[in-house]
């Protein structure tokens, strides 16, 4: 008998991104409103900065990237839950965004991405008068 692990980090439906030969990697996000910006943590562990894509259109955010692959074939693995493979989310925030104003860093596995409400979205004050 042949037992099969299923990684519950990976999704299984094919999109326009990937290979359809390899499932997609599933990556978790956290999106916190923080004053005026979005600010978004996403788990990209192995990920250096410059493998990672980030595109902002109005109000939504894309994240793209590929984990890579590690193959040795002197190893035989009996369990293998490390990801590999592509990896796309797009998010779409409650406001429009200030698209050149976002900064994103990689640290210790951790993408980090600070994207401020455009000027359109924030909320504007309005003195009242007296007659």
């Amino acid at each position: 008998m042949m037992t099969y692990y299923l990684s519950p980090s990976r999704q299984l439906r094919p999109n326009r991104w990937m290979d359809v030969s390899r499932p997609e990697v599933h990556i978790p996000v956290d999106v916190i409103v923080e004053d005026d910006d979005f600010i978004l943590t996403a788990f990209v562990p192995g990920i250096e900065a410059e493998d990672v894509q980030i595109e902002i259109l109005e109000n939504s955010i894309s994240i793209r990237g590929e984990f890579p692959q590690v193959e040795d074939e002197d190893v035989s693995y009996l369990l293998r839950e490390r990801p590999s493979g592509k990896f796309s989310r797009v998010l779409r925030m409650p406001a429009s965004l200030e698209a050149g104003k976002g900064e994103a860093n990689v640290s210790n596995g951790v993408l980090t991405l600070r994207v401020p409400k455009a000027e359109s979205a924030k909320a504007k004050k309005i003195a009242v008068k007296v007659k």
